[in-house]
Formats: C-alpha cells, sequence, structure tokens
C-alpha cells in the first residue's frame, strides 16, 4: 500500500472519529447544533481529503447517527446519505481547489446547502412522508405523529446546519491545511 493510500486511509478514519465524537457529545443540544458540526465534518473531509473521503463519511454519517440513537427512522437514513453525498459532492466540485477564489467558496456552499435542503426534503418531506406515507403507516412502519415530525426535521433546518457547518469548515478549511500540508 502506498503512503498516499495511508494517509488518506488515516485522515478519513480520524475525521469519521471526529465526526462520532461531535455526534455523541452534540445530540442532546439538538439538531442545529448537531447537524452543523456533522456538516463541518462532512465539508471538511471533502475540501481537506478529498471527494472519496467526503463521500465515505457522508455514507457512514447516518448509519452511526441511526445507531446512536440520532437518526430519528431507519426509513430516513438512505435519504441521508444522498444528502450528504450531494452535498459533498457540490462543495467540493464548485469550492474544493486550495486556491479557490472567496465568490467561488460562497457559491459553492450556497449551492451545495441548497441542493442538500432540497434533496433532502423531496425524499423526506414529500416521498416517506407524502407517496409512501399511507403504505408505511399500514405496515406499521411509520407512525402517524413521526410524519410531522420527520418533515418538520428535514425541511429549512436542513439548509441552516448546511450552511452554518460548510462556513465553518471553509473557515478553519486554510488553518487546517497547513496544519497538515495538504
Amino acid at each position: 500500500m502506498t503512503s498516499k493510500k495511508i494517509r488518506w486511509i488515516t485522515q478519513t478514519a480520524l475525521l469519521l472519529a471526529v465526526l462520532v465524537v461531535l455526534q455523541s457529545l452534540t445530540k442532546g443540544f439538538g439538531q442545529l447544533v448537531t447537524g452543523s458540526c456533522v456538516n463541518a465534518v462532512l465539508a471538511l473531509s471533502g475540501l481537506l481529503v478529498g471527494l472519496g473521503s467526503g463521500i465515505t463519511i457522508a455514507l457512514c454519517s447516518p448509519v452511526l447517527a441511526y445507531l446512536l440513537g440520532i437518526a430519528p427512522q431507519i426509513l430516513t437514513v438512505p435519504a441521508i446519505m444522498a444528502g450528504n453525498a450531494l452535498y459533498v459532492f457540490l462543495l467540493t466540485q464548485i469550492a474544493g481547489g486550495k486556491d479557490a477564489a472567496p465568490g467561488a467558496k460562497v457559491t459553492g456552499l450556497a449551492i451545495a446547502s441548497v441542493g442538500k435542503f432540497a434533496l433532502l426534503y423531496l425524499l423526506v418531506a414529500k416521498v416517506i412522508c407524502g407517496v409512501a406515507a399511507q403504505p408505511l403507516l399500514e405496515a406499521g412502519t411509520l407512525k402517524a405523529p413521526m410524519i410531522q415530525a420527520l418533515t418538520a426535521t428535514f425541511s429549512w433546518p436542513q439548509l441552516i446546519t448546511a450552511l452554518a457547518g460548510g462556513a465553518a469548515a471553509l473557515a478553519v478549511a486554510p488553518v487546517l491545511r497547513k496544519a497538515i500540508h495538504t
């Protein structure tokens, strides 16, 4: 295994560990705090280590959140994976270069945040809690009170946490990049 591959694995694992610690420490503070922390780690993984690292963490994050009792419903895990992956992809592609202009960073953050919000709202509020709600209710997979809670959780707070976490990541990425020499 090459030293470059070992470095990628090590940095991705470290960021995944940071994610787990932050999810555990902040889960009592609510969605806005925990979600912002998660989005910051997602953004940092993509910006510092690369798209592959960001996607890896984007896919692991909701599984870990569910196991930690943070994700509200197993049905939402694939939707969160998709939203996280889209967020990392858009952010790294638009704002990910080391020498990206400040305008590109702000634009990338805005597009990535709106994209994640829109995808999660569509998948959870409109598909799971809309089109698929009745069959899920009849199967006992989803309870009626959960529909309103999921719709609220996967609406505007997703935009706020994506913007906050991404802004924090964009602010600290240059310092961390310098510290790890990437």
